[in-house]
């Protein structure tokens, strides 16, 4: 549902914000490359349906796909390129305490739009090759913390640069897993829950999603052949304009063999075994890594104040959006 925050009023222009969006970008991938050791790489915008390498998300959106004209067979447009990355460390050679990062554009057509979310989706993804010795909670926290201050640096610069935006980032994370949540909140749906830890803690890290809860419920869904559920999470961030919990990153370890097969008996899915890239991880073909995506239009909107993810982005929005938005003062570009 769009919310329409009352006597919206943006604090930059359109021509600014367009200079201000190039300021949060910069500032947030060159630190972030510098901090977690990142190589900028190229990568794909299709993949074929054959490879099994197309991220599943929660298993139930549906792809972007066509056949071509020179090649059998169909291709996809990527949802993200979780199990792309670690193909691509392989290929590329790299090593323990290495990893790359790159612009990750997505068609999500099942998304239903509103403030948060657009069919276009942009976000940096990236990954690093780990030892076995680090797929543990300590180093997944650790990550997380240089993740947020990447973020903190980005807010500091660009309010540097446009003192009338007022968003104060906490640099601080406050680490809960999703049991805990539950345990706390035990009446609350899990958004309801992540909006009241969030709006206490203000940067917060829920960890360990995609599993069955003591509830029987699930916070949230998550493919079973990336993140190990065990080692895994979200990085969220109070939204005082919305008045929300809101998502910056899904993140974490990636799976090894016996964490694959795991979740993949789980949920009914072993067949995906008999693809390529879970070959490779059952073989140990595959290196140890951890990664994750993290929204470009989703840290603009926060850190430059928007109500809306569409006046930092071009997508397509009904009409009856893009009107209402209008007499409430949002532009969408």
């Amino acid at each position: 549902m769009t919310v329409y925050p009352k006597g919206y009023q943006s604090s930059l222009s359109q021509k600014q914000t367009q200079k201000a969006i190039k300021t949060v970008k910069d500032t947030f991938q060159n630190t972030l490359a510098k901090t977690l050791e990142l190589d900028r790489i190229t990568a794909p915008l299709i993949v074929t349906k054959a490879s099994g390498i197309n991220d599943d998300l929660n298993g139930v959106e549906r792809k972007v796909h066509f056949t071509m004209k020179n090649v059998p067979g169909e291709a996809e447009v990527v949802q993200s390129l979780a199990k792309w990355k670690r193909q691509a460390l392989y290929r590329y050679g790299y090593k323990p305490g290495e990893g790359i990062y790159t612009d990750m554009n997505a068609i999500r057509r099942d998304d239903d739009t509103d403030n948060l979310h657009s069919m276009f989706v942009d976000q940096w993804d990236w990954c690093k090759v780990i030892t076995k010795e680090q797929r543990n909670i300590e180093y997944l926290k650790e990550t997380v913390q240089k993740i947020v201050g990447a973020i903190y640096e980005s807010n500091k610069k660009v309010r540097e640069q446009y003192p009338v935006l007022s968003f104060d980032m906490k640099e601080e994370v406050f680490f809960i897993t999703t049991q805990e949540l539950e345990d706390m909140y035990p009446d609350l749906t899990a958004k309801e829950r992540e909006n009241e830890i969030t709006k206490e803690h203000k940067t917060i890290f829920l960890m360990q999603i995609g599993g069955k809860l003591k509830s029987g419920e699930k916070h949230d869904g998550r493919a079973p052949d990336y993140d190990d559920w065990s080692l895994n999470g979200d990085i969220l961030v109070w939204n005082d304009l919305l008045e929300c919990a809101f998502e910056l990153s899904s993140m974490g370890i990636r799976v090894d063999a016996e964490s694959l097969h795991a979740q993949l008996k789980e949920e009914n899915l072993l067949e995906r075994e008999e693809f390529d890239f879970h070959k490779c991880i059952l073989d140990n073909t595959y290196p140890l890594t951890i990664g994750g995506g993290i929204g470009q239009s989703r840290l603009c909107m926060l850190l430059l104040q928007k109500a809306h993810i569409g006046e930092v982005q071009c997508s397509i929005w009904s009409d009856e959006m893009r009107e209402e938005c209008k007499k409430q003062n949002i532009i969408l570009l």
